[in-house]
């Protein structure tokens, strides 16, 4: 029996993995993140297959479906919302099913950040404007940021910035982060990427709070600072030069 935690991508049903897709038609059970993540995708699981939301059960609750259906030798599709490994809470369920002795894997899926920047029509790593991606949020009820990673610390990069989880903060990333990318640095609001009401809002750093008001945006949405997010002119890269020598591609004369 495996506990596979599929990463069902941002929220289009058809930006699951093949593999991930492949397991949840194969598994008897699956446990779904209701609130994030459609219901159409986990619709092609088997026919008499046990589907569950999870998103109003407790950890405990999870575990304990979980536990029962081992005995029974099923193998269980996990699905979580854009890549189980960032945000996804699946550390805790992991350190739960160790302790049970039970297998379990993970499937990765597409982030929310990869899949906001694609609804751009951007590249985040521009060379000589930011080569850094940094993953992040604020401090929220949830729990508490360690104090290393803090805005005005990580902020001090210049990196692309994409901050999670934190639409509900907006004031304190403009106050932490105007000093140190500026009032016109280029933003991006992504709600709800990859869903059928999905709304990009482009604009600037003093703009964000007033911006997500405007919008009445209170939860699952991605900002995207730096840059790079509207960088123009810029050096290209040298991946495609053709003074640029590489094994598969040796300089010749002319």
């Amino acid at each position: 029996m495996t506990v596979y935690f599929i990463g069902a991508g941002p929220g289009a049903p058809d930006l699951i993995t093949v593999r991930g897709k492949r397991l949840i038609e194969a598994c008897p059970v699956c446990l779904y993140a209701g609130s994030l993540v459609p219901k159409e995708l986990v619709e092609c699981a088997p026919k008499d297959a046990t589907i569950m939301d999870t998103a109003p059960m407790t950890l405990d609750e999870i575990i304990g479906i979980i536990r029962k259906v081992s005995s029974d030798g099923c193998d269980v599709a996990r699905v979580h919302s854009g890549d189980p490994s960032l945000y996804g809470a699946i550390a805790e369920q992991i350190r739960r099913l160790d302790d049970a002795g039970i297998d379990h894997e993970i499937v990765p899926g597409v982030p929310a950040f990869a899949a906001a920047a694609a609804a751009c029509g951007i590249e985040l790593t521009i060379p000589e404007v930011a080569q850094t991606v940094i993953l992040t949020r604020t401090s929220m009820k949830s729990s508490d940021m360690p104090a290393t990673e803090d805005l005005e610390i990580l902020g001090q990069s210049g990196a692309t910035l994409a901050i999670h989880l934190s639409v509900r903060n907006s004031r304190s990333i403009e106050r932490k982060l105007i000093p140190l990318y500026g009032d016109s640095c280029p933003v991006i609001i992504a709600y709800r990427v990859g869903w059928p009401d999905q709304n990009i809002i482009r604009t600037d750093l003093a703009s964000l709070h007033a911006r997500i008001r405007e919008h009445k945006i209170t939860r699952t949405a991605l900002i995207l600072v730096g840059p790079a997010l509207a960088a123009g002119n810029f050096r290209e890269s040298a991946l495609y030069d053709a003074s640029h020598r590489h094994v598969l591609r040796p300089f010749t004369s002319p």
